[in-house]
């Protein structure tokens, strides 16, 4: 099997190919017409870096909070989104907000960016493992990864400390593409 390393490498350089914004676009569609988005109060976003899955249009969503996640050393904290939260990149260049943190276990849904997913729900993310510990320490939360279904694949690598995620969602044109809740 291919390494992660490699495997990163290859699909970065695919998700260039794609046309993000239709992808985002339809991925955002689905996941609206997913019912546990739609019974979620306090959904936590990511801010999409370059040829990244984009979801900010659901911020115009009403009745939800939103939140963003901000590193911490080698942690993720949860910081609440308002219209007036400032962003500012990190040195891991990723848009993070400037508001005061608050307790995690607050948290309905997670929404977790991935470069892509395998059909037991593990994902292939950046290689930091900030997610796989953040995901510890809300158990109750339900976790989505928003994917191109391009890149939706049989296996990836895993090891024992990464945690699948309970739902994929892609940008299927049928609606909602969900593997899980853990493929079953």
């Amino acid at each position: 099997m291919v390494n992660k390393t490699d495997l990163r490498i290859r699909f970065k350089s695919a998700r260039k190919e794609l046309d993000i914004q239709n992808v985002s676009r339809n991925i955002e569609k689905n996941l609206r017409a997913f019912e546990i988005y739609k019974n979620s109060k306090n959904v936590m976003l990511f801010y999409p870096l370059k040829f990244e899955i984009n979801l900010l249009g659901l911020l115009e969503d009403k009745g939800k909070n939103f939140y963003f996640p901000k590193v911490d050393g080698e942690k993720l904290i949860v910081c609440p989104y308002t219209k007036d939260t400032k962003f500012k990149k990190s040195a891991l260049n990723v848009s993070e907000p400037c508001s005061e943190p608050v307790d995690a276990e607050i948290l309905d849904l997670i929404i977790i960016p991935a470069l892509a997913v395998d059909k037991d729900n593990y994902r292939l993310g950046y290689g930091g493992g900030y997610y796989d510990r953040f995901l510890k320490l809300v158990p109750d939360a339900v976790t989505v990864v928003p994917v191109c279904e391009k890149f939706v694949v049989e296996k990836l690598p895993h090891e024992e400390f990464d945690i699948p995620v309970d739902y994929v969602i892609t940008d299927a044109e049928k609606g909602p593409h969900l593997c899980g809740p853990l493929n079953g």
